[in-house]
């Protein structure tokens, strides 16, 4: 018929609440000039399709697109997630051209004015990060300094790194002040802590990825204040250099996060938490560093330390674009989260916390959905347990 001759057909999918009122839940995009229109794959979360509840009345609707907006409607259907479930693959679920009153009546042969069949439906368990975490999923964190020599010497009292029997530099301000947020996540409370960008002992050769106990075997420290001993403990039998290269620490984590990802389990998730002064040497390295690392089970948090421009850690961060390798990869997912401590420093600790864990429950989520890997241990099925986060 005419009305089909040069349709460009989209469908809305409305849930009908208990008041009766009408639901957007989803749009598909506009097929242009067909008569058998395959739209494209799509989800949604079975809270908004239909409150969780299997027998809600869903009412579909086939437009053709007008650019100017005055669709012209072509028919709808009315539905239920459970019959949907039933009608997959097999039972076609007929159109009827309820915006023409009285059509059917006029054309003794009609039946209906198109068929609708789903082609395939999936039910997929969207778990939360606190489902990961009850599961057992233990969270890692490794706390990487920057000793490069624009901090200033740490004899000097105007360097990040000074050397105060009084009170804490700039470093270690934010090395306690992050390091205890994050603690609270690390079930075994223990930290690999590094340094990059310094000469150090015997030959006092420039490292990247140094361990600040000086024992390469085991660069653990026993919670941050372990982090705290080890790190006064280290500064004043290295030198201070360059350049600052974060590229070979962000490869270094990566290689352990991939080992862990070859378990194919929800066990382990790798946070890597690095403390700078401000502009990168190795930008090219780092942001193809970091599109490698987005495929693994691992997030960074960068933490700005002083006053410096740090302009290049806001571009590693991703929020205002997606970041992408010097070849144009882009990253899988966006897993470097920027924090200014110097934004913080008179806020309150919740303050702080929010900024810093911001990202992490939804990176952790996003990776593990990806590898479509449920909780080790799964806790029992809840309606709205894919709603649930820590904020």
């Amino acid at each position: 018929q005419d009305l089909f001759s040069k349709s460009d057909p989209f469908l809305e999918i409305y849930r009908i609440d208990d008041d009766r009122s009408e639901q957007l839940v989803y749009r598909t995009e506009v097929v242009k000039n067909n008569l058998s229109p395959i739209w494209e794959p799509f989800k949604v979360s079975l809270n908004s399709l239909c409150s969780c509840e299997e027998k809600r009345k869903l009412r579909c609707v086939v437009w053709d697109y007008d650019s100017r907006g005055k669709h012209d409607f072509i028919g709808e259907f009315f539905t239920t997630f459970e019959e949907m479930q039933k009608a997959m693959g097999e039972n076609k679920v007929g159109v009827r051209t309820w915006g023409q009153p009285g059509y059917g009546a006029k054309k003794r042969n009609y039946k209906n004015s198109g068929v609708v069949v789903l082609l395939d439906l999936k039910i997929h368990r969207v778990y939360s990060f606190l489902d990961y975490i009850m599961g057992g999923c233990q969270i890692h964190f490794t706390v990487a300094i920057d000793f490069t020599a624009s901090n200033g010497d740490p004899r000097n009292s105007c360097s990040l790194h000074y050397i105060n029997p009084y009170q804490p530099n700039e470093y270690l301000k934010a090395l306690v002040a992050v390091g205890e947020i994050c603690q609270d996540y690390d079930s075994d409370k223990k930290f690999s802590a590094l340094g990059f960008g310094a000469r150090i002992p015997p030959k006092y050769e420039v490292s990247h990825d140094f361990a600040i106990n000086f024992n390469p075997d085991n660069d653990e420290c026993e919670g941050i204040q372990g982090v705290v001993e080890s790190y006064q403990s280290c500064l004043p039998k290295i030198q201070l250099y360059g350049p600052t290269n974060v590229a070979p620490i962000i490869s270094k984590v990566a290689r352990v996060a991939a080992d862990e990802e070859r378990t194919k389990e929800a066990s382990q998730y790798f946070i890597l938490l690095i403390l700078t002064d401000g502009v990168v040497t190795d930008m090219a390295d780092t942001r193809e560093a970091i599109v490698r690392a987005s495929y693994l089970p691992m997030s960074i948090i960068i933490v700005g330390v002083g006053n410096a421009d740090f302009t290049d850690m806001q571009i590693l961060d991703g929020d205002d674009g997606v970041l992408r390798s010097p070849k144009g990869e882009p990253v899988l997912r966006d897993i470097v989260q920027f924090v200014p401590f110097r934004e913080f420093k008179n806020a309150s600790p919740t303050a702080l916390a929010k900024c810093v864990l911001a990202e992490v429950p939804k990176q952790v989520v996003e990776y593990y959905s990806y590898k479509a890997f449920p909780p080790r241990c799964p806790q029992p099925e809840t309606p709205d347990s894919n709603l649930s986060s820590p904020q």
